[in-house]
């Protein structure tokens, strides 16, 4: 919903004088100070007069009003990208010169993020820990490395090569899942009204900090697979007191909801442009993914987008996806649809179920998933966007005598659009773009 003042010819023309400058701020924060909420001054939208139409007026200041973009997304999950960037030129002084990222042709990719948008993508994503200091050994291994600083340097790079932005907080120090969502160390004392201002005071700290770097997202995760709730509670947690939340059982879910409003508002407040994403990986289970969606409207969280997990090797074939999306846009018509994390191996069987007698472990397997995927989903207007995850994975030239020294992961990940043996990019890469064609 956009409201405008009855005066008004544009929204953000709070006071109806024909333009918007900061006498239109100065007017919605008058309208807060005095409690004479008029509905003129909810300029992003949200059923109330509050600092976050301050800041979309400032906004629109700035960078002035935005049509809605109908056209979707696309990209992938570069979360490791510096990473296997540092250990690639870490190479070089052992006199390992083809430790690269290559194009189809064998051509070296200098810049990735710079390639990816040349070649069709124009999004890309990148995950958020509290403190992956503290995570095991073994999940740093499998790649939670990704704090703060990470983020604005990938974030930085992402909008400066033009292209949108999607942060996934985890809202913990390792990875969130539908098995794991635990409560970072720092916040494990905090009852549970604290641990809401503690969400929503880090969630406007990152995003503050990442909005000076030059790092604004466009799109706004708050949380990862998040099916069973988020932050049960610290590592170590007997798993009787954990506070997840399940499918006819309201214990919990009142305080879930208000763990995602508080993330919600932070994100409205400090990037009131950004869309706000709600990440499931029930589609397999549909009951489950409709009760989690029918809490967010009962409860009323704000929200922009549902966002999916599909990987054929954990949910099944493709119709379990569509049939997913048809029951979402039925349920929900007022939200948008993304995948924002899918894969398929290239080599080598990964996961639960085996579909190789469809899609065969090879490039050409690989790059016919893309296209029946994208063939599949395309016809949705309601989806509007598609996110390979960890696409960058390659350990080209990083292993043999360096392995100790060098490695990126503690195990290859065979589904991403690199090939570790060879370094050049697979063609489902090409082929991922044709969701934009």
């Amino acid at each position: 919903m956009t409201t405008f003042n009855a005066n008004a010819a544009v929204r953000g023309d709070v006071n109806g004088d024909g333009e918007v400058s900061i006498s239109d701020v100065n007017a919605v924060i008058d309208m807060i100070l005095t409690s004479n909420a008029e509905i003129s001054g909810d300029v992003d939208g949200d059923g109330e007069v509050g600092i976050s139409d301050v800041n979309a007026v400032i906004d629109l200041i700035l960078n002035g009003e935005q049509p809605e973009d109908d056209e979707p997304v696309v990209g992938g999950d570069i979360s490791m990208l510096t990473k296997y960037e540092a250990h690639q030129k870490m190479a070089l002084r052992y006199n390992v010169t083809n430790a690269h990222y290559y194009d189809i042709n064998g051509q070296v990719i200098n810049d990735v993020i710079t390639w990816v948008k040349q070649q069709g993508w124009n999004a890309a994503r990148v995950r958020l820990f509290v403190n992956p200091a503290n995570a095991s050994a073994a999940d740093v291994g499998q790649g939670v490395i990704q704090n703060l600083d990470t983020v604005k340097v990938l974030g930085r790079r992402i909008k400066q090569a033009g292209m949108k932005f999607m942060l996934d907080f985890h809202y913990s120090d390792s990875w969130a899942d539908p098995v794991k969502q635990f409560t970072p160390a720092e916040w494990a004392g905090l009852d549970d009204e604290a641990l809401v201002n503690k969400v929503y005071e880090y969630t406007r700290d990152c995003l503050r900090a990442l909005k000076a770097a030059g790092a604004t997202p466009d799109y706004i995760q708050t949380g990862n697979e998040i099916s069973y709730g988020m932050l049960w509670g610290p590592v170590g947690t007997p798993a009787s007191q954990l506070k997840k939340c399940y499918s006819g059982d309201e214990a919990n879910w009142e305080r879930f909801a208000n763990l995602l409003k508080a993330a919600g508002r932070a994100c409205r407040e400090e990037c009131p442009r950004a869309k706000i994403i709600l990440h499931t990986e029930r589609v397999a289970k549909q009951s489950i993914m409709l009760n989690f969606y029918n809490q967010m409207r009962d409860k009323q969280v704000d929200y922009d987008i549902i966002g999916l997990s599909y990987y054929p090797y954990f949910h099944g074939t493709l119709s379990v996806l569509t049939n997913a999306m048809n029951s979402l846009a039925n349920n929900y018509p007022d939200k948008t649809i993304m995948v924002v994390e899918t894969g398929y191996s290239y080599h080598y069987k990964v996961g639960d179920l085996d579909y190789s007698s469809t899609w065969p472990l090879t490039y050409e397997g690989q790059r016919q998933f893309t296209a029946d995927l994208i063939a599949r989903i395309k016809p949705y207007k309601k989806l509007k966007g598609l996110f390979w995850w960890f696409p960058e994975a390659n350990e080209y030239g990083l292993g043999g005598s360096l392995w100790n020294t060098l490695h990126v992961n503690d195990a290859w990940y065979n589904a991403g659009l690199w090939d570790h043996e060879t370094g050049r990019v697979t063609p489902a890469f090409y082929e991922l773009k044709s969701l934009r064609e």
